[in-house]
């Protein structure tokens, strides 16, 4: 599929795109949370991006929601679904299921949610599920303690795209190098011509590191894996708890994702925490070490009688000796213990190992008092410690980087499996309360439906009466006020709209003729004027002219009597069902003027009737599945034959009953 052949989609968007590893599979599955993984694209847009490569690939013209309202009953239908999503990626992804007029589309979303309507949806799965969200790119790595080093200008300007996340310097030859080594803990020289050479410090020849950038900057996979980490644990526990196939080894994965940080750093190593500690500790140790020895010295000499006769006494002065001559003539092997004290301390507080040398040099043997230590051995020692501490988390890092490079693909498996797993419980769950069935869907026209009852009433779903309605060709519905004719024409909308959605309908059975678009014109509130009235006229005139066997529609229309006086609308309406009869569209018409339509028509139309049963306490009582063939008496005309009934009226009522027959 090329990309730039989906509607919506740029250059600037193929170039984002294209940073995926399959774009085209993701196009092609609308993998809405793998096309939300390219640069600058939200979940959002990557599923109107998902519906376009939709539609291209099933030659879908779209449209098939052709008025505002058609437009609101699929909107209306989309809300019930998402309505029962955990997480935003299902609600994001459900978008991506439309209404259609191809059968090859409509088709593969019934596959989908046959198998969805399998899934038992579960309070611990669902639970589950509210910790898991689409994997997110760090895109603010920055890697300070490493660089790399080459010769070459274009192996340059490679390196900066392939790894940007380090510096990249040119050098011309070893002492550079030796240069940089000195500057960072470790560097990574990518020309061949640098190997043999022998330079203090961490230098490696890697002249294939380009290729692998996880050996140069293992962050890179750490930090994707420590930013996803709670979302990776969440995922498995789906797994876990609803018993799904993993794409890996849950064991093995969540025992790597214990050994990170939140930034990213390796956890539970007991080495690198000993360096990382002596680096922390190492100018609070060494101060430490150095009251040690002078609180030992201070009570040795306390309680060192000292005699110094005269001779003695005009000898250190003459040779301007000072309390060091002293204490090492007097108090030499005092301060031999005190400073062996300091030492051990900093060795012991370090935990130090193969550094325990350098360290006991940071206390000289010359005496002094008071006893202080050697800041350039100090310094010596804080870089070794430093660079083992690098070297050290580097090692770590590039293993445990290793180690978790392999299962990046196994992981953005598991948490799409879980993402996915959402959408379908959405369906299971929207068909079980709903008492939903997949409907058939023929070649035929019209729409049968039996036991159907409308989600979209104001009333809880348990209190909705189902109502048996089929048509076939155009009809006129009539019936009493609040008798439920628009209900009705919204739930034929609704089951005619999920039907080409791929999806379950809330009926004990339907069958749906396929249709290319739906037209569904709601009441008009109140009368229109002459140019509102002359561009409905038009848009009616354009709906009839373009039906045809190959773009069959369905019209759905509530009182378009409305619209102009009484006596011309009825002349309307008459004229337009007969031309949509000639053209075997699927139309129904709600309206008051059944009767009048039908006389001003030059052939048989069918009206069905919402009858009322009578009035019953000032209630009027209805039964809502429409009969077939029967003009429905008004609301008016029920309330007469109740007075009529009564007998009280001299005959009146009954007369005034009469002028209805």
């Amino acid at each position: 599929m090329e990309l730039e052949s989906v509607p919506g989609v740029g250059a600037k968007t193929a170039a984002a795109l294209r940073e995926l590893d399959d774009p085209e599979a993701a196009l092609r599955d609308g993998d809405v949370a793998s096309l939300a993984r390219a640069p600058g694209i939200s979940e959002g847009r990557a599923a109107r991006i998902a519906r376009g490569a939709i539609r291209a690939e099933h030659d879908d013209p779209g449209g098939f929601a052709a008025t505002k309202r058609a437009r609101e009953i699929h909107e209306d239908a989309l809300a019930l679904l998402t309505d029962r999503t955990v997480t935003d990626y299902a609600a994001k992804r459900l978008a991506t299921i439309y209404p259609s007029g191809v059968r090859s589309r409509i088709e593969e979303v019934r596959a989908f949610a046959e198998a969805a309507m399998e899934r038992e949806p579960d309070a611990a799965v669902l639970d589950a599920l509210s910790a898991v969200e689409p994997l997110a790119e760090p895109g603010d790595v920055q890697v300070r303690d490493r660089c790399l080093a080459t010769r070459d200008a274009e192996r340059y300007a490679d390196a900066q795209a392939a790894i940007p996340e380090v510096s990249v310097e040119v050098v011309d030859d070893a002492r550079q190098l030796a240069e940089l080594a000195r500057s960072y803990s470790t560097v990574v020289a990518l020309d061949e011509a640098f190997a043999g050479v022998d330079i203090e410090g961490d230098v490696r020849v890697e002249p294939d590191a380009l290729e692998e950038p996880a050996s140069v900057v293992p962050e890179r996979v750490l930090t994707f894996f420590a930013r996803n980490r709670d979302r990776i644990r969440a995922a498995a526990e789906v797994h876990r708890v609803a018993d799904l196939d993993a794409p890996c080894d849950l064991d093995t994965l969540l025992s790597a994702l214990d050994q990170l940080d939140e930034d990213g750093s390796v956890s539970g190593d007991e080495e690198l925490d000993r360096l990382a500690t002596a680096v922390d500790d190492l100018d609070a140790a060494v101060s430490t070490a150095e009251s040690v020895a002078n609180d030992h010295l201070r009570e040795a000499i306390e309680e060192q009688d000292v005699t110094i006769e005269g001779t003695d006494l005009l000898s250190l002065v003459e040779r301007g000796a000072g309390v060091d001559s002293l204490l090492q003539r007097e108090l030499a092997d005092e301060y031999a213990a005190a400073v062996e004290k300091a030492r051990d301390h900093l060795v012991d507080a370090l935990a130090l190992r193969d550094m325990e040398a350098t360290a006991r040099r940071a206390f000289p043997d010359e005496p002094a008092y008071p006893v202080e230590h050697s800041e350039d051995v100090v310094a010596r020692l804080r870089e070794e410690l430093t660079a083992a501490r690098d070297q050290r988390a580097t090692r770590r890092k590039r293993a445990l980087a290793d180690d978790l490079a392999e299962m990046r693909e196994d992981a953005a498996a598991l948490v799409d499996a879980a993402l996915e797993l959402d959408v379908e419980l959405a369906i299971a769950r929207f068909a079980a309360d709903f008492d939903c069935t997949m409907p058939d869907l023929t070649e035929s026209e019209g729409v049968a439906i039996e036991g159907g009852r409308s989600p979209l009433l104001d009333v809880p779903f348990d209190e909705v009466e189902p109502v048996d309605y089929a048509v076939e060709g155009v009809t006129v519905l009539s019936g009493v006020n609040s008798g439920g004719k628009t209900s009705t024409l919204d739930l034929v909308a609704l089951v005619t709209t999920l039907a080409h959605m791929g999806l379950p309908v809330p009926a004990e059975s339907a069958r749906v003729g396929r249709v290319s678009e739906l037209h569904y014109h709601a009441k008009t509130q109140g009368t229109l004027d002459a140019g509102a009235f002359e561009a409905t006229l038009r848009e009616f005139g354009g709906l009839v002219t373009d039906v045809s066997a190959d773009r069959p529609v369905m019209v759905l229309v509530d009182e378009l009597e409305s619209i102009t006086e009484p006596g011309a609308a009825a002349t309307i309406i008459a004229g337009i069902l007969e031309s949509l009869s000639e053209r075997e569209a699927t139309a129904v018409f709600v309206s008051h003027l059944a009767e009048d339509i039908r006389d001003a028509a030059e052939s048989d139309l069918a009206v069905d009737g919402i009858e009322a049963e009578g009035l019953v306490d000032g209630e009027l009582r209805v039964n809502r599945s429409p009969v077939k063939g029967k003009l429905a008496r008004s609301t008016p005309e029920l309330i007469v034959e109740k007075l009529a009934d009564d007998g009280d009226d001299d005959g009146f009522y009954g007369d005034l009953l009469s002028k209805f027959e």
